[in-house]
């Protein structure tokens, strides 16, 4: 897009006066010839780029406003790294236009480089990280996942899902059922206890870097529900795992956890009901997420991933029976004829 163009080349020439100031400052001798190529882009309207010269590189963020705001990605960034867990480090930033030079963490994610045989000692690491920022004291200024947010997450199924990509009206009889299912949800994630939660701890998001793992993208950083993130971290949108394994992680996860002092539940299978209900309302909203990427944003590659979603609801469904009337509603939602399931 032009406008896009525009912000590159003002990037560039921002970019420049960093590397000068930065290169001066470490004593590295003048700024070398370079190339700058896209790293990476996601469902936001993000953009990173990769500068590289002469042995060194470094990642440009490139989010601008007003859709997008660089401030909590460097607050949290900040605040993560207090835990000692490998973040971004910030080398410059103009919150103003949205621009942000960091370090590299690497060109591998998990996602790239997870297989059956490596899987246990990735998680490892992976484990290692978020019990560290979850023994954090929960003294930042950050918000909480309180029955608002709980609820404006939900009803994104309804509204771009539902409506928008299915083109269905609820009947009252559905809207009543989805309102208890909301309710019992909501008050699930609102019974336990919390703790800084990075919303979207995921192998996309976790680069295969040293020290291992480096987190990303955790500018959406909440106080809130202890099974959020490494419930996320077995169920995304491009990664499934048997379920034995995963109850098997979760287990090694909730005894560390126990151990260090994270208010994990007593019992574990409280544990993995807690687990199993925030994955529900997690996988209901990115749903509605993606529906909404490619209805309103033009993104449908997207959809490609809810068939994943749904399944993992429905392993969920069949286990815990104060969700048949999930189980009935979703049932009677695949059914009307031309729909795109």
């Amino acid at each position: 897009m032009p406008d896009q163009d525009v912000r590159l080349q003002h990037l560039k020439v921002w970019l420049n006066d960093q590397l000068h100031t930065l290169f001066a400052a470490q004593g590295w001798g003048a700024v070398p010839p370079a190339t700058l190529t896209a790293a990476s882009s996601d469902a936001s309207f993000r953009r990173y780029f990769r500068w590289e010269g002469e042995g060194r590189t470094f990642i440009v963020m490139d989010a601008p406003p007003p859709q997008e705001n660089c401030k909590p990605f460097v607050d949290i960034a900040h605040l993560l790294a207090k835990s000692g867990i490998n973040v971004p480090k910030i080398y410059a930033e103009d919150l103003t236009r949205g621009f942000l030079l960091l370090n590299d963490l690497g060109r591998k994610t998990y996602l790239d480089v997870i297989n059956t045989e490596n899987a246990d000692a990735l998680f490892a690491d992976a484990f290692d990280a978020l019990l560290a920022y979850q023994q954090l004291p929960m003294d930042a200024p950050l918000p909480s996942y309180d029955v608002a947010l709980l609820r404006r997450e939900l009803e994104l199924f309804p509204e771009w899902y539902v409506r928008r990509h299915l083109g269905v009206e609820m009947s009252p009889a559905q809207l009543g059922a989805w309102q208890r299912v909301s309710d019992l949800l909501i008050d699930s994630a609102l019974e336990q206890p919390n703790v800084l939660v990075h919303r979207d701890y995921m192998p996309r998001n976790l680069m295969h870097s040293e020290p291992n793992p480096g987190v990303l993208d955790f500018q959406d950083a909440v106080y809130g529900p202890v099974t959020y993130d490494v419930t996320c971290l077995f169920k995304d949108a491009f990664l499934s795992w048997p379920e034995e394994r995963v109850r098997g992680w979760l287990l090694t996860y909730w005894q560390a956890a126990g151990k260090l002092g994270i208010p994990v539940q007593t019992e574990f299978e409280d544990f993995l009901r807690a687990s199993d209900l925030m994955g529900v309302q997690r996988h209901l909203k990115v749903i509605g997420i993606f529906a909404r990427i490619c209805h309103r944003d033009g993104k449908p590659r997207y959809l490609a991933d809810v068939p994943r979603f749904f399944a993992y609801i429905d392993t969920v469904l069949a286990r815990r029976p104060e969700l048949a009337e999930l189980a009935e509603l979703l049932a009677s939602l695949r059914q009307p004829v031309g729909a795109v399931v």
